[in-house]
């Protein structure tokens, strides 16, 4: 009889699966909209061929996709079959299914690292690797002082190692008024821009000795998975803050300069927040206007507890969103629209070897980054008002 946490960790790895697929039959039909919409638009044959053209590959995409979601919702109730048979046989099992769970994940993670990647039980083969499941890198969630970038940006899931990703530009142009049975006047042609992305492959890894695999009696699973997810999210992180870094430079001075950058910087559209060093924190924490009254008001609900204007600060180490420490820099913008993450891979775990008597337990993941909209945010360097001034 099957292992039932084995059935059930390959049912959600699949119904995972699943769900990145509606998401991208979602954003394609989306997509195919806005073409038709904008064929209304166009005035010439070359226009009209290149949103045909994008159209029959949308097109084309979503039957390769509607075809693997097909494959996937078969293959789900076949495990949902399997699971409900087995816990049918083996009652108590099921009943303590749950509660077991963690215990048979770790369990199969570390019979991988003594093996060396030769058992498998509870894994599922990526790439000659093994894939960790998604519920085993939060497994002791603790409250660590990193923020998560990945949240304030638009991450789209892609199933290619290259492709562009194509975006018709908010147009500024109105409608006009025009007399009954008069000619349509002319209304502005919609602008398209692709962006291109080309998945890279970020690695890393863990020096295990063999002695530490034969004779450890400490969590060695528990090491792996918190260093792989740490991995992941410092190298996310790095990649999103070098977008960041490629904004607008603006130089900004004291606490007018920060105000007029709000006031006249953005179009209203734009979800702005700041991202900012903890030295230019710093800096921003302590001003005053001629009342006395501070420029960062007390909010509860953002995680560095303060906003400017309504808006988030989302506080970031000197040499994540700077260079060095004491940098008093940081992105002001509506990071969704401004920086978009194409993600091919989860994090994962390999055995390569190495030249001593051990081995390297590598991790890696895969994806890439790319600047989509200029006009949503700033890089700004700061500087304060001098005495007199």
């Amino acid at each position: 009889m099957t292992n039932p946490v084995v059935i059930g960790a390959k049912l959600k790895m699949k119904r995972d699966a699943l769900s990145v697929i509606q998401a991208e039959l979602e954003a394609l039909q989306s997509k195919r909209s806005e073409f038709e919409a904008a064929i209304e638009a166009v005035e010439n044959d070359e226009d009209l061929a290149v949103i045909e053209k994008s159209i029959d590959d949308n097109d084309a995409e979503i039957t390769e996709q509607e075809t693997e979601k097909t494959k996937l919702e078969e293959e789900i109730v076949e495990l949902e079959k399997e699971l409900e048979a087995n816990n049918r046989k083996s009652p108590n099992k099921g009943a303590k299914r749950n509660m077991a769970k963690n215990l048979e994940v770790k369990e199969g993670i570390n019979s991988y690292v003594r093996s060396k990647g030769e058992l498998r039980d509870g894994f599922t083969s990526v790439e000659g690797g093994a894939l960790i499941p998604e519920e085993l890198l939060t497994l002791k969630k603790e409250l660590v002082d990193v923020v998560d970038l990945t949240q304030y940006v638009r991450t789209v899931p892609v199933n290619r190692g290259s492709g562009k990703y194509p975006i018709i530009k908010k147009s500024n142009g109105k409608m006009v008024s025009v007399a009954e049975l008069a000619k349509n006047p002319e209304l502005a042609k919609p602008t398209f821009d692709e962006v291109t992305y080309d998945i890279e492959t970020y690695r890393g890894y863990i020096p295990v000795s063999q002695e530490a695999i034969d004779d450890a009696d400490y969590d060695i699973s528990g090491l792996i998975a918190d260093d792989i997810k740490d991995q992941d999210l410092n190298t996310k992180n790095a990649q999103i803050a070098a977008i960041f870094k490629s904004a607008k430079a603006k130089a900004v001075t004291g606490l007018d300069g920060v105000i007029t950058l709000l006031n006249t910087g953005f179009k209203q559209v734009y979800n702005v927040k700041f991202y900012v060093s903890s030295s230019l924190f710093n800096e921003l924490d302590l001003l005053k206007d001629g009342n006395g009254r501070f420029l960062l008001q007390d909010d509860i609900t953002a995680a560095s507890g303060k906003r400017i204007k309504a808006r988030e600060v989302v506080v970031l180490d000197d040499e994540v969103i700077g260079s060095a420490k004491g940098d008093l820099v940081g992105f002001v913008g509506d990071a969704k629209e401004f920086c978009t993450l194409f993600n091919r891979k989860q994090a994962s775990v390999k055995w390569t070897d190495n030249d001593i008597y051990g081995q390297l337990l590598a991790g890696y993941v895969r994806f890439d980054t790319k600047k989509v909209d200029e006009e949503a945010g700033y890089y700004i360097t700061y500087t304060a008002e001098t005495a007199g001034a």
